[in-house]
């Protein structure tokens, strides 16, 4: 989510003349394909000092520089900012009066930082520019390297009195506010939040049961449940996450969506909003979108180097549909993303419908689908061919009219992008077949189909090597003379990985890339394991034998890749 930064910093560049047009070109081109920040490869790449960096940053902005921070600040003015909201904003309190505050920062750029703290802390705040490194280190001087935790804070609320949700029929929108505003449910939220980005989990969930209320994380797809807050504080504490999302508050019987934006130690994360009313309350669960820890680059998927280059080809032809398969949270639109900032340059002009926008891409107009207002995947790309467009993502083919429209604009000279929720790549011919789309549309548009799983990968601060029983190779459909020499490792747990054995996940893929003789037998309505059988006959390989093949390269283990395949 370095983007905005990235933009404001290049206009600086340029403005100034501070860097070489062309050198500001490559290091420009660099940021957006790697998804790093401007500033850092201009560091890096010595086109320019740090001093002179932040120097010129602070001017920019309008804000004060401090060539070096200083090593004591008075206790009174710390004591304006507590540790976790110094440690989510990346920031450390300067000087106050009565009625403003000076705040260093660690991301000048990031504008919410002054209007959160200016609503938190009920004054005026202004930023004062230094180097992030001396701002760290102050954070961990002044409030220690982690000054509170869940359970403390939990136990400091624990003696409040909070209405518990079946009780909370009488109580005005007024009354609501007033408890999702008070200091301990505002930091209990911000410390589950923060706590969860910082653990690298994709999902939070919130959840009020009968007798108890649970917070649970996904994290490398597994759910993890924390220690669980009194049932009454679940009003409160979705109150609260529904003020920071903009929704009703009074509203507790339909579901809701919105989007919450955070400052994460410095850097921004959005989390996208979802409420369900349940028989106990409303559940909610928030989706991290946090780019710095999903790279967009299809170097980093981890594809075989044949199904690498074989998809950096597809996604340079003219035209034709690339369909990428697989379940939800099997990482699809993670890797169309990584696709498009592949083929993102100055000469191609590209156009996304999705529901909704996850991540937002420099260079590429990305439009979020509202079937309230009418605006469905169909109707905006029947809009995007009037744009003229070089390269078209479609979130997901979900109707007959979205894929006719999608085939027509491959057979008109465009790229078309897309996803389907099938289990293996021959699946999604018959699914196309299935909505009605005919099948020689289908063979004449679509130039390859990938089917993908995301797998967890093993902790390699404790791999270690081990020999598996029968059962799991029977299950894996491998005898004992295949694997030779070859070794098998799992992970048994330590504080790096939280006790789980694994860390980080891995894609495994399955590529049917289209020629002729699949084109004959997609007309003839072949059915799907012809379709497999055919393109396994022509070299492609299944998602189990590339699962085989991470096993083999000590990357994850034998129970992951049965599980997902």
């Amino acid at each position: 989510m370095f983007e905005s930064e990235n933009l404001a910093l290049y206009e600086l560049f340029k403005e100034r003349g501070l860097v070489d047009h062309d050198k500001l070109q490559v290091l420009h081109e660099e940021a957006i394909n790697s998804g790093r920040p401007l500033a850092r490869l201009a560091l890096d790449h010595g086109v320019i000092d740090r001093d002179a960096l932040l120097r010129h940053v602070a001017d920019y902005l309008g804000w004060e520089y401090l060539p070096q921070a200083p090593r004591v600040i008075d206790e009174s003015v710390v004591a304006l900012i507590d540790g976790s909201m110094a440690r989510m904003y990346g920031v450390v309190p300067l000087r106050a009066d009565k009625s403003s505050i000076d705040v260093l920062a660690r991301d000048p750029f990031n504008s919410q930082i002054v209007d959160d703290l200016t609503f938190a802390l009920r004054r005026d705040v202004r930023l004062v520019v230094t180097s992030p490194e001396d701002i760290d280190a102050l954070i961990t001087q002044l409030y220690g390297a982690e000054d509170e935790s869940i359970e403390n804070l939990l136990a400091e609320i624990g003696g409040a009195q909070y209405v518990p949700i079946s009780d909370d029929d009488d109580l005005s929108v007024e009354d609501i506010e007033a408890m999702a505003s008070e200091a301990p449910i505002v930091r209990f939220v911000n410390l589950v939040l923060s706590q969860a980005i910082r653990e690298k989990a994709s999902d939070i969930h919130f959840e009020p049961f009968e007798e108890e209320f649970k917070i649970r994380y996904r994290i490398d797809g597994a759910l993890y449940e924390m220690a669980p807050p009194p049932k009454n504080l679940a009003l409160p504490i979705i109150s609260r996450l529904k003020v920071l999302a903009n929704l009703n508050i009074s509203e507790r019987r339909t579901p809701q969506d919105g989007r919450i934006k955070l400052t994460v130690a410095g850097r921004p994360v959005d989390l996208r909003v979802s409420t369900l009313p349940t028989q106990f309350g409303e559940s909610v669960v928030l989706r991290v979108l946090d780019r710095s820890v999903v790279q967009l680059d299809l170097d980093n998927l981890g594809m075989p180097d044949d199904v690498y280059r074989a998809v950096k080809e597809i996604i340079n032809r003219p035209n034709g549909i690339f369909v990428v398969t697989g379940p939800t949270g099997s990482g699809k639109t993670t890797t169309l993303y990584s696709a498009l900032r592949e083929v993102n340059t100055v000469d191609q002009k590209i156009l996304t419908a999705e529901d909704p926008v996850e991540y937002d891409i420099e260079g590429i107009m990305q439009v979020s689908v509202n079937p309230q207002v009418g605006l469905t995947f169909a109707s905006a790309l029947r809009s995007f061919l009037r744009q003229d467009p070089d390269i078209i993502m479609v979130g997901e083919i979900r109707d007959l009219e979205t894929a006719q429209i999608a085939i027509q604009a491959s057979l008109t000279g465009h790229l078309v992008l897309s996803t389907l929720h099938t289990n293996d790549c021959a699946g999604a011919v018959t699914r196309l077949v299935d909505m009605g789309v005919e099948p020689f549309l289908i063979s004449s548009a679509l130039e390859a189909v990938m089917a993908q799983r995301l797998v967890r990968r093993i902790c390699m601060e404790c791999r270690s090597e081990y020999e598996p029983g029968e059962g799991l190779l029977e299950q894996l459909n491998v005898r004992k003379d295949e694997i030779g020499d070859r070794k098998f490792f799992y992970g048994p747990g330590c504080e790096a990985c939280h006790d789980t054995g694994y860390r980080g996940r891995m894609g495994i893929f399955e590529l049917m890339w289209m020629n002729d003789a699949l084109r004959e037998l997609i007309t003839r309505r072949a059915p799907s394991i012809m379709l497999r059988q055919r393109a396994l006959a022509q070299g492609m390989r299944t998602l189990r034998d590339d699962g085989l093949r991470a096993i083999f390269a000590g990357a994850t283990t034998i129970e992951e890749v049965i599980k997902y395949t």
